[in-house]
C-alpha cells in the first residue's frame, strides 16, 4: 500500500510514471526483508555442521537454537557422565561358597547380549574358567518392576543331572527373597552399602535347587540361597567434572538418572563435583511422591534421582517444563522415547542406543559422552547471540534504508535510490549479515541460562539502541542528501553522499558487532569502504552509477556522522563484554 501510495504522490507531483515506477519498486526491494529467514536458515545450517564436527548430530536443525536455551540438563550416568566400562573388582561370596562358584552362578543368570552388565561378567567368567555347561529351561529377563534376572537350568552331574534356579538382582531385592537371619542380612546390607558408598555398581545373586518332578514352571519367588555380592566399578569419563562446573557457572541445573543404589549415585556425584561435597540425592519413588503432592514438584535442588526406570524420566521432564525449564534429557533405550519426545531437546547416545531412540531424538551423540551435550549448548548460544548480531546489523542498516526511501520521494525530491544503488547496498548487506556473524568463534564458557519458557529475541534495551542507530543514521542520511543536493539539485552529488554515509555505518557497524574477531569480519569492513570509495570517487564507475565524486569534506562529514552513529552500539558491545567477564 504504501509503494502503491508513493506511485501516485510521484504522479501528482509531476515527475511521470517511470520516475512513478522506479520509486515504488525501489522501496519495494528495499522494504522486502528477504535477508531475515535466509540468514536464519544459513546460521541454522552452520551450526548443524559445527555440532557435527563437536561429534553431535543434529538430525533437526531447529534443535540448534533450541539447546542454546536449554537450562536443565537429564543425564543418564551410565556410559554418558561414565565410560560404560564396568570392571567386576570384588567378589564377596556367602560363607561356605567359593568365589568361582559366586562367579559361575551369576553367569549362568546373565544373557548372552550387549547389556554391559552381563558382558563383563561372562567375560570375567570366561577369563577365570568357570563357564558352566547348562541347559537352559526357561529365563525370566530384568525388568523394571522385579529389577532381577532369574534362569531355570539344568546342569548334568557325575550321578544325573540337577535342576536349580539362579539370579542375580539388585541387593535389596535378591536380600529379600533369600533364606537369611535377620542379623546376617543386616550384615550383607551394611557391606552392600559400603561398597555403593565408595562408588560401585553392587548387584547380588542367589540360587535355589529345584524338584524337577514337583516344578510346573515360572520363577520361584521365595527361598533362595544366598550367594554373595558382585561389586563393579565404571570410571567417569575424562572432562565430566569440568563440563558440570561450566553447567553449574552458567547456571544450568543438572540432575543425574540413574537405576544404582542411591549412596552409589552420591559418590558418583560428589567425583564429578555435581552438588558439591553434599549433593542433593533422592530416589524415583520420592520423586514420585513430591509429583503427587505438588503437581509439579520443586526439583530445582534436587542432583541425582536414584533407582530410575526410563519411564519415570517423562514425568520428570514434564514437571520441569512447568517449572518454566528448557529440558534437554539423553537415553539409549526404547523405554525412554516418551522422555526424549517430550523434552525441548531429545539427545540420544549413537554408540549404545537403539535406532528407535535415535529416529526421534533431535540430537544423536556420537562419542556418548556428557561433555559434548555442554559443548552442543555452548554453540547454540553462541548461534544465538550470533543470530542477534546480525538480525541487529540488518534491522540499523534497513530502518534508514527503508524510510529514506519513502520520505524523501515522498518529500518531493527527486529519487533518492535507484535499482541499481539498492544492488550495490545489498551486495554490501549479505555478504555482511551471511558471513561475518556466523563465522565469530564459540567457546565452552557458556553465558547465564534464559530461564523462562518463552525467550525474547532482543531486550528492551536492545531494541532501544536498534532505534537509536536506525533513527539516527536516517537524519545524517537525509541530512546529508539535503546538504550536498543544495540550491543547484545536484542529485548525483546528493546521492553519492547519502550512499557514502550508509556504506561507511554499515562498516563501522560490522567493526563493532563483530570486534573484528576473525579475517572475514576484517576483509569485508575493509572491502566495504574500500569499494564504496572507488564506485564514488572513480569518474568512469560514478557515471555508471549516477552519483558524483565526493569532496574532503564530504568525506570527513560522512566519517563524523559513522562516529556518532556507531557510539551506542560500541557502548553496547563493551558493556556486554564486562558482563561476560
Amino acid at each position: 500500500m504504501v509503494c502503491v501510495i508513493l506511485a501516485i504522490v510521484r504522479v501528482r507531483q509531476g515527475y511521470g510514471w517511470v520516475d512513478a515506477v522506479v520509486s515504488a519498486l525501489t522501496l519495494a526491494v528495499a522494504a522486502l526483508p528477504e535477508e531475515f529467514p535466509l540468514v536464519f536458515t544459513f546460521f541454522l545450517g552452520v551450526g548443524v555442521y559445527r555440532l557435527a564436527q563437536r561429534q553431535a548430530l543434529v538430525r533437526r536443525a531447529v534443535c540448534v537454537e533450541n539447546i542454546g536455551r536449554v537450562s536443565c540438563i537429564c543425564s543418564d550416568k551410565t556410559g554418558t557422565i561414565t565410560e560404560g566400562r564396568l570392571r567386576l573388582t570384588h567378589l564377596v561370596p556367602a560363607d561356605g561358597l567359593e568365589e568361582a562358584r559366586l562367579l559361575e552362578l551369576a553367569a549362568i543368570a546373565s544373557r548372552r547380549s550387549d547389556d554391559p552388565l552381563d558382558t563383563t561378567i561372562q567375560q570375567a567368567a570366561a577369563s577365570g574358567g568357570v563357564v558352566a555347561a547348562v541347559e537352559d529351561i526357561e529365563r525370566m529377563p530384568f525388568t523394571e518392576d522385579t529389577r532381577r534376572e532369574t534362569a531355570i537350568v539344568r546342569q548334568a552331574r557325575p550321578h544325573g543331572s540337577s535342576v536349580f534356579a539362579a539370579s542375580k538382582g539388585s541387593a535389596e531385592v535378591i536380600l529379600n527373597m533369600s533364606r537369611l537371619g535377620a542379623a546376617e542380612r543386616a550384615g550383607w546390607e551394611t557391606r552392600a552399602a559400603t561398597f555403593a558408598t565408595e562408588g560401585h555398581k553392587v548387584i547380588a545373586c542367589a540360587w535355589q535347587p529345584l524338584d524337577a518332578e514337583r516344578w510346573a514352571g515360572g520363577e520361584p519367588q521365595q527361598g533362595y540361597r544366598f550367594a554373595g555380592l558382585l561389586c563393579f566399578e565404571d570410571p567417569v569419563r575424562a572432562g565430566v567434572a569440568s563440563a558440570i562446573a561450566v553447567c553449574r557457572q552458567a547456571g544450568i541445573h543438572t540432575i543425574m538418572v540413574t537405576g544404582d543404589h542411591p549412596l552409589t549415585a552420591r559418590a558418583v556425584a560428589r567425583e564429578i563435583g555435581l552438588g558439591g561435597t553434599t549433593p542433593e540425592v533422592i530416589t524415583a519413588a520420592e520423586m514420585e511422591r513430591r509429583l503427587t503432592d505438588t503437581g509439579s514438584g520443586n526439583l530445582d535442588a534436587v542432583h541425582v534421582i536414584a533407582r530410575a526406570v526410563p519411564a519415570q524420566k517423562l514425568r520428570l521432564v514434564q514437571a520441569l517444563q512447568r517449572r518454566g525449564h528448557i529440558v534437554a534429557v539423553t537415553g539409549d533405550g526404547v523405554n525412554d522415547v516418551p522422555a526424549l519426545q517430550a523434552a525441548d531437546v531429545g539427545i540420544a547416545m549413537g554408540e549404545r542406543g537403539t535406532r528407535s531412540a535415535r529416529e526421534v531424538a533431535s540430537i544423536v551423540l556420537l562419542d556418548d559422552n556428557f561433555r559434548t551435550i555442554v559443548r552442543a549448548i555452548a554453540e547454540g548460544r553462541q548461534l544465538f547471540r550470533n543470530l542477534q548480531l546480525s538480525f541487529a546489523y540488518l534491522l540499523m542498516i534497513h530502518i534508514p534504508l527503508v524510510i529514506t526511501a519513502a520520505l524523501i520521494p515522498l518529500a518531493g525530491y527527486p529519487v533518492l535510490y535507484m535499482p541499481i544503488h539498492i544492488v550495490w547496498l545489498e551486495l554490501i548487506i549479505h555478504p555482511t549479515a551471511l558471513l561475518v556473524f556466523q563465522d565469530l568463534p564459540s567457546s565452552e564458557e557458556l553465558a547465564p541460562a534464559l530461564r523462562g519458557r518463552t525467550a525474547r529475541f532482543f531486550s528492551n534495551a536492545d531494541w532501544f539502541r536498534i532505534v537509536l542507530v536506525g533513527a539516527a543514521l536516517t537524519l545524517f542520511v537525509a541530512g546529508g542528501y539535503e546538504r550536498s543536493l543544495g540550491a543547484g539539485r545536484n542529485v548525483e552529488h546528493a546521492r553519492a553522499m547519502a550512499l557514502a554515509v550508509l556504506t561507511a555505518t554499515s562498516a563501522m557497524l560490522t567493526a563493532t558487532l563483530s570486534r573484528l574477531r576473525t579475517w572475514t569480519a576484517r576483509g569485508i569492513a575493509v572491502a566495504t569502504v574500500g569499494l564504496s570509495a572507488c564506485l564514488i570517487q572513480i569518474p568512469a564507475a560514478s557515471r555508471l552509477l549516477h552519483v558524483e565524486p565526493l569532496h574532503i569534506d564530504d568525506w570527513g562529514l560522512a566519517v563524523a556522522a559513522t562516529a556518532l552513529i556507531g557510539l551506542p552500539v560500541l557502548l553496547r558491545v563493551r558493556h556486554a563484554d564486562r558482563d561476560r567477564a
